[in-house]
């Protein structure tokens, strides 16, 4: 289970350290094979092989006819990329997930249960900003309504 939220730093060559409490997880989920992938919020998507399976084989399975389900398939599958930690648990993001992502120096990983999304700190912010500006209009979502915090 992956929860929480780090700041993280990403070095010249696009890698960033997996926080040392996560990286037994994945590890052990994985065997340090990892999947990265960009988000239609401009984040991108870091799962454990096995946990990402399952939902690439769904996305699959959509019709190519239907523009939504193209889309999305171009979107997930399409920018899918297959990458491990190294030796010292970095993780190296790809140029082209960096710039889709806006990922600069520092970016966030927050966890998701069984997979983490990578922020810009910008786009992280922005998400932070948008629950708080809710105040008082804000709403628990279908499914969620009897939450009781």
């Amino acid at each position: 289970m992956f929860q929480g939220a780090a700041a993280l730093s990403l070095d010249t060559k696009g890698r960033f350290a997996i926080p040392a409490r996560h990286r037994e997880a994945l590890a052990s989920a994985a065997g340090g094979r990892l999947v990265l992938t960009a988000h239609p919020h401009c984040c991108l998507l870091l799962y454990p092989e096995p946990a990402w399976e399952p939902i690439r084989d769904k996305v699959l399975a959509a019709s190519s006819f239907n523009p939504q389900s193209a889309a999305i398939k171009r979107l997930l599958v399409g920018n899918a990329r297959e990458e491990e930690m190294d030796a010292a648990g970095r993780l190296l993001i790809a140029p082209e997930l960096r710039q889709f992502a806006g990922l600069e120096k520092l970016v966030w990983l927050v966890g998701q249960g069984s997979h983490f999304e990578i922020w810009s700190d910008a786009g992280w912010q922005k998400q932070q900003q948008a629950v708080f500006a809710l105040g008082d209009q804000f709403t628990l979502p279908p499914g969620l309504e009897d939450l009781a915090l």
